[in-house]
């Protein structure tokens, strides 16, 4: 979050690594949620300083589902080919994947949940599964922030992402589709040790203010924006029958 200098109330960044880790700035006083998320200190930037909190929702599976497409399943040879052979399809051809290999997290909290691949008929090749990995990453942050929406209030009007998973333009883009949200991918991927110089700099006295720091950011770290494109009645079809996979994938332990 300091790293995006995500410094105000209803700032948001979720970090693609292994998993996915989502958190929403609630200001200065912590908002228990009512939707399945976490509450947590964001930030607290010098010892006379106030504690900044946040909202937090964990994906379990990201990263290592395309991990498991390549070491379990041979499907790709290595992650990079994962964006080429979603690219080459228009989309999953109606099939869906949800990767509950350990059971579900935010918001679900569902330990009975299991895998499911839903959709697939004679004409499904790797390519559809491979881009309806890549997607599940996508709508499981979507129920992320849709939870965040519920507890916050907050409408999103733009999410900052980074990780290694966000080098992968065909999941960055669905995921601003699927939000119907700018998601800001900024110009280098692993900015948490970027953060923790800044939250450094800041509780040393190296820079005076917050906004002195993000002034600083703002010189350091350009964003690519990815823009919203998928029509509303799409997005909601695709909405729907991602919930109804969602379903289907309880009480498989």
């Amino acid at each position: 979050m300091v790293g995006h200098a995500a410094f105000n109330k209803g700032d948001s960044k979720n970090t693609y690594g292994t998993g996915c880790f989502m958190l929403l700035n609630t200001g200065q006083t912590p908002v228990q949620s009512k939707a399945g998320l976490l509450t947590t200190v964001c930030y607290k930037l010098g010892p006379d300083k106030p504690a900044v909190y946040a909202l937090e929702g964990s994906v379990a599976i990201a990263g290592v589902g395309v991990s498991w497409l390549k070491n379990n399943m041979n499907l790709i040879s290595s992650p990079q080919e994962s964006e080429e052979l979603a690219r080459s399809v228009e989309d999953t051809a109606g099939v869906y994947f949800v990767p509950a290999f350990s059971g579900l997290f935010a918001p679900y909290w569902r330990e009975d949940a299991r895998g499911v691949i839903v959709g697939l008929t004679q004409y499904t090749t790797r390519a559809h599964i491979v881009r309806s990995m890549l997607e599940a990453v996508a709508y499981q942050n979507m129920d992320v922030v849709d939870a965040m929406v519920k507890d916050s209030g907050v409408k999103f009007a733009c999410m900052k992402v980074d990780g290694g998973m966000t080098a992968n333009e065909v999941l960055i883009q669905f995921q601003a589709d699927i939000l119907d949200t700018v998601v800001m991918r900024p110009s280098f991927a692993e900015i948490t040790a970027f953060g923790s110089a800044l939250a450094a700099g800041l509780a040393t006295g190296v820079w005076a203010s917050e906004e002195e720091a993000t002034q600083m950011q703002k010189a350091m770290c350009e964003y690519t924006e990815f823009a919203p494109s998928m029509p509303a009645d799409k997005r909601q079809q695709r909405r729907t029958k991602w919930a109804d996979a969602i379903q289907r994938s309880f009480n498989q332990a």
